[in-house]
């Protein structure tokens, strides 16, 4: 089937006696023609990248621009005092640090929905993952429901900050970790798009203003925020709160609302943060950075073709 509706997914995991994420894993099936246990893999090669990407994470490294670089592991180790929000929320704060640095600084990340929203997914799963012993099926399985999620939002509105505003990075990301959370803590469906509906309603609006047009500042602590409001969202729902506004509704108004922002807010880097005094002059600094290393380069080229012996 397609998945372009989160009530049509819903509607035929019931008709058929099923979970959503098996609609899910199903349609990828027969959309790639494969079988289930090649899907399953392929799925597995994804969760096993995000922990990966976890576990050689050291803070060392800092990205080419000096933007981004330590902040995670400055929060792990805070995490392991007395954090204001508690040890749990500490170490979901540190984990979206640590992927949206080793996004910027070229280390393999997973995409989910996209790389500068590749901190929220790991950042909610991983340390549940560890803290309740999760059996990692149920893992694979969260992440289809994920997946589905993604699918209907890039369907129905879209995933790039390009087109739709950082709302359309962080905030589908934040919608597909706050379905994921609500089917691994034994949420039923209607549970599952509340949350979705409320982490979208959340950040409906966000922009996306990359400070010298690098996914970095202030993308990656915005990692954070959709990771916590995820949290926040899923907890809400398994509480018995709901939106008022139905999933799919909130996913066409984020579409409206991404079509309707000036190209300013839409990863062009001409308006909100990067339009500061502070981001121009990082811009602008950046840009003489680049300006020089070309020098030096074409520099470098002229002298080996002119003393060829000596670069011998």
């Amino acid at each position: 089937m397609n998945l372009d509706s989160m009530q049509e997914i819903l509607a035929a995991a019931k008709r058929e006696g099923k979970f959503f994420w098996e609609i899910v894993l199903e349609t990828d099936m027969q959309n790639r023609g494969v079988t289930r246990g090649q899907s399953l893999s392929k799925m597995a090669e994804a969760w096993h990248a995000m922990r990966e990407a976890s576990e050689v994470y050291t803070g060392d490294r800092r990205s080419v621009s000096g933007l981004v670089g330590g902040q995670g592991k400055l929060m792990r180790e805070y995490a392991a005092g007395n954090p204001i929000g508690g040890e749990f929320t500490a170490q979901v704060i540190a984990e979206a640090l640590s992927m949206g640095e080793s996004n910027a600084c070229m280390r393999r990340i997973v995409a989910a929905p996209t790389a500068g929203a590749c901190g929220v997914m790991p950042a909610v799963l991983i340390p549940l993952y560890w803290r309740d012993n999760v059996p990692e099926e149920r893992m694979l399985e969260a992440l289809f429901t994920a997946s589905g999620i993604g699918a209907v939002i890039a369907y129905r509105a879209c995933i790039s900050g390009a087109a739709g505003g950082c709302q359309a990075e962080i905030g589908s990301a934040s919608a597909m970790a706050a379905g994921a959370l609500v089917y691994l803590r034994g949420g039923t469906p209607e549970q599952m798009c509340h949350a979705v509906a409320m982490a979208l309603k959340n950040l409906l609006g966000l922009v996306c203003d990359p400070v010298a047009g690098l996914v970095e500042v202030p993308c990656v602590k915005r990692n954070v925020i959709g990771a916590v409001n995820a949290i926040a969202a899923a907890d809400m729902a398994l509480a018995g709160i709901e939106s008022r506004i139905p999933v799919d509704e909130v996913i066409d108004s984020m579409g409206e609302v991404g079509r309707r922002l000036p190209v300013e807010f839409r990863e062009t880097a001409l308006g909100g943060l990067a339009a500061t005094p502070t981001g121009k002059a990082v811009k602008k600094r950046l840009a003489g950075d680049e300006k020089k290393q070309r020098t030096l380069t074409i520099k470098d080229a002229r002298w080996k073709l002119e003393k060829p012996e000596q670069h011998r």
